[in-house]
Order: C-alpha cells, then sequence, then structure tokens
C-alpha cells in the first residue's frame, strides 16, 4: 500500500517539492531563486504530481518545511500546505528546516566523522542553526546567533564540524580559523531533505493542528524603511 506524501520546502529562497512514498523519493521540482516562491509553487505541485501520475486525492499527507527561515517564504510554503490539507482532508507534518537540512546532508555520506551545522542566512552576520551529531541527534538546539570570534570555539576544539547551507559561506573568514572547520558551500535546500522526517512523524502520527498552525519564524518580522 502506497503513503504518499507531498513536501514542500520555501524556508529560503529555493522553492521546492518533492513526492516520495513510504520513506522513498519519487521526484522533486525546484528552483533557487529570490522573490518567486509564490508565482510557481502550485504550477511545481501540479506539474510534479502531473509526472508521478499521481491524483490529488492520493495523497496521504501533506509536510511542509516550517522554519526558522524567510518570513515570507515559510508563509507562502505552509499557506500552501495548510490549503491543500483543508481541501484534501488529509493531515499536516511539520518538518523543522534545520533538522531536515541536517538530514539530507547526512543522507549523502561525505562527512560521517564530523558534526553537523546546517546553517540559514538571517542577514548581516546573524544566522539560523543549530548543531547535530553524525546520527542527526540535537547537541545545541535552534537559535539565531551572530557569528564572531568566539562561536563554537569549544565545539571546534573538540570536534570537527561540517557547516552547510546559505548562511555558511558569508561565515567562512571566521570559522574556518579552525583547522578543525570544514564550509561546505553547495549544499541548497530541497523538499527532498524532509523524506525521511516526514514518514517518520507520518508512522507516529505526529500531525499537526492545521487551524492553528504557524510556521517557527523564531525572531519577529521587522519592516525596515529607507531613510531620505
Amino acid at each position: 500500500m502506497t503513503k504518499m506524501i507531498l513536501q514542500i520546502e520555501t524556508a529560503t529562497t529555493v522553492c521546492s517539492v518533492a513526492l516520495a512514498n513510504r520513506g522513498e523519493l519519487i521526484a522533486v521540482k525546484e528552483v533557487n531563486e529570490r522573490n518567486v516562491h509564490a508565482e510557481v509553487i502550485t504550477v511545481f505541485i501540479d506539474e510534479l504530481l502531473n509526472k508521478a501520475g499521481i491524483k490529488y486525492g492520493e495523497l496521504d499527507a501533506i509536510a511542509v518545511s516550517s522554519g526558522p527561515g524567510s518570513y515570507t517564504g515559510l508563509r507562502i510554503g505552509v499557506s500552501t500546505a495548510k490549503g491543500l490539507c483543508y481541501a484534501l482532508s488529509k493531515p499536516l507534518i511539520a518538518v523543522e528546516t534545520l533538522e531536515a537540512m541536517a538530514s539530507g546532508f547526512a543522507a549523502e555520506g561525505n562527512y560521517t566523522d564530523a558534526l553537523m551545522c546546517p546553517m540559514i542566512d538571517a542577514r548581516r552576520m546573524e544566522v539560523y542553526t543549530a548543531l547535530f551529531d553524525a546520527a542527526g541527534n540535537t547537541i545545541k538546539p535552534t537559535a539565531a546567533e551572530i557569528i564572531d570570534e568566539h562561536s563554537f570555539t569549544t565545539e571546534l576544539q573538540q570536534n570537527k564540524i561540517v557547516f552547510f547551507g546559505d548562511g555558511a559561506a558569508k561565515c567562512r573568514r571566521i570559522l574556518s580559523q579552525s583547522s578543525n572547520a570544514v564550509i561546505v558551500e553547495d549544499f541548497y535546500n530541497s523538499a527532498a531533505h524532509l523524506t525521511q522526517k516526514a514518514y517518520q512523524k507520518y508512522q507516529a502520527g505526529q500531525f499537526e493542528d492545521v487551524a492553528y498552525f504557524e510556521p517557527f519564524y523564531l525572531k519577529d518580522f521587522l519592516v525596515t524603511t529607507k531613510k531620505a
């Protein structure tokens, strides 16, 4: 019996949708471009399901990357997921964005002897980040951190740490002062990274209340205006 989960990732500049069956990825469609999420997300979902030969009613659940990340991107992804859940009477699964990143990175199997530190750009020298061991267990929980010469000093003294995600590149100059720091700049968020976590939550019946669920913004949304 199939267990089809539609997965949505919009927490960064990447707009990505994927389809998985029983924890196995079937297809993914995505683009890495700013400010196109609202325009392309429903088109991507239609194209993805049509290509896979799956009807909307055949989906068993909708999974969404829940944050932290871009306020606008998260709002678009979550509202799309909730709308589908309402229309189809399907359960909603939320996967924290940094956990999904760690799961996707670990699946590549390139750094099995290191801690994983996904980073999402939060402007200037601030990032949304967390620290995981090679098995995906949380060592440091999700937080917004300003990266400076004191960041991760204790952890880097004892462990090799791989920093990845769209927030890692800007931290290279500071973090690479330690020989235990590895910076990976070509890792991008993808709905494919939700696959294992989403299916685990589906099996455990860990669903969100569609009416009240909100993204994990971590910080309040600030509106800024240019000075004259």
